[in-house]
């Protein structure tokens, strides 16, 4: 009985070792990984508003420890230990490489097509928008498949005017047509697939931004809601995000800058809610650049316009820091005025702020594809 009883303690010891070892194996953390900008800021607390412990530089490799849902990472260098932003990071496989880097193919020969009128080329991407004129402010008229054959009969920049085989005569994004073979879809840089966004929710912390005046209404608490509602949309469209603020916090107008700039990011969107002394209504679109901006701008109206229960009073130049200062393609959304009582009592709901920000993420996805 005794040896029993020792045969099957054993067993249990043995298969609890093997758990652990299995569990170990199949842990994610910790793994090495590259600094990836010029200098990155390592701080006490996963938050922009931690204090800075400690600063690494371009090519420093670092152990990552842990994750946070938002994006920052836990790492350590030396004796320096605390939290980083994890898009500002390269992760390294076993022998010290990039990981993927030895994977990449060869691109696709998408936009490199002649432009002479006559020639035929083959749709790339999955799905491409045939538009009236040559830009993404220009409405939709036709979609073509991957796949299909068109006949360019001009070009204007990037953008090719075409006829298709039922007829449709229109505009194409030049970078997803060509003489090689279609995308797959996971390799598709169509819409937003694979793009960095930074979402900034306005105000914060001590900053209450505009306050309803029917309902009391702070505009912070709505604009870090209707910017979630925007990652979730993106992230479900296949773009990458990343939030100036998750919590009631203020970051700086420079640091929200900073943040895009730094990560490289594709795109910037700051959401926000309006006032005014007037019997104001509806949405409004800023933009600053007019080469650089106001294309982005556009493409986000057009869309707001569509159906937010809002009327849209189009775009506007916007002299705003987080629109000048930023290199990245930017744009700010006013989505309502809480000085209008009715507006007010919309956009507290979630169901406006989800109509709205689906409208954004369309917005984007029309501008990129």
């Amino acid at each position: 009985m005794r040896k029993l009883i020792s045969l099957a303690i054993i067993m249990i010891l043995v298969v609890g070792s093997l758990g652990m070892t299995m569990a170990a194996a199949t842990s994610k953390f910790p793994y090495q990984a590259k600094v990836n900008t010029t200098a990155m800021n390592v701080r006490s607390e996963p938050s922009l508003q931690a204090s800075v412990v400690g600063q690494l530089e371009s090519g420093d490799v670092v152990t990552v420890t842990d994750e946070e849902s938002d994006g920052w990472v836990q790492v350590k260098k030396n004796k320096l230990t605390g939290w980083a932003a994890g898009y500002l990071l390269r992760k390294l496989d076993s022998s010290g490489k990039p990981e993927n880097a030895s994977a990449a193919s060869s691109p696709p020969t998408s936009g490199t097509v002649s432009t002479s009128s006559g020639s035929t080329v083959t749709v790339l991407t999955e799905s491409l928008r045939i538009r009236s004129g040559p830009g993404t402010s220009y409405k939709v008229v036709g979609s073509l498949a991957q796949g299909e054959q068109v006949t360019i009969n001009g070009s204007e920049g990037s953008w090719l005017k075409i006829k298709t085989t039922a007829k449709v005569s229109g505009w194409v994004s030049k970078q997803y047509v060509g003489k090689g073979a279609p995308l797959s879809a996971q390799s598709s840089s169509r819409g937003l697939r694979g793009k960095l966004i930074v979402v900034d929710a306005g105000h914060g912390g001590n900053d209450p931004g505009m306050i309803g005046t029917t309902q009391d209404t702070k505009e912070k608490t709505l604009t870090l809601s209707t910017a979630n509602y925007l990652k979730q949309e993106l992230v479900r469209l296949g773009a990458r995000v990343i939030m100036t603020r998750t919590t009631d916090v203020k970051p700086e107008l420079s640091e929200r800058v900073r943040i895009s700039e730094s990560a490289n990011a594709d795109a910037f969107v700051s959401i926000h809610y309006n006032s005014s002394v007037k019997k104001s209504t509806g949405t409004l679109t800023f933009f600053y650049s007019e080469k650089k901006d106001r294309p982005l701008a556009q493409a986000v109206e057009a869309e707001l316009r569509q159906g937010t229960g809002l009327r849209s009073n189009g775009v506007s130049f916007g002299d705003l820091y987080v629109l000048r200062e930023n290199n990245t393609v930017a744009t700010l959304v006013e989505l309502g005025f809480l000085s209008n009582p009715k507006d007010e009592s919309l956009v507290r709901g979630s169901s406006y702020q989800k109509k709205a920000a689906a409208a954004i993420a369309r917005g984007l996805a029309d501008y990129f594809g």
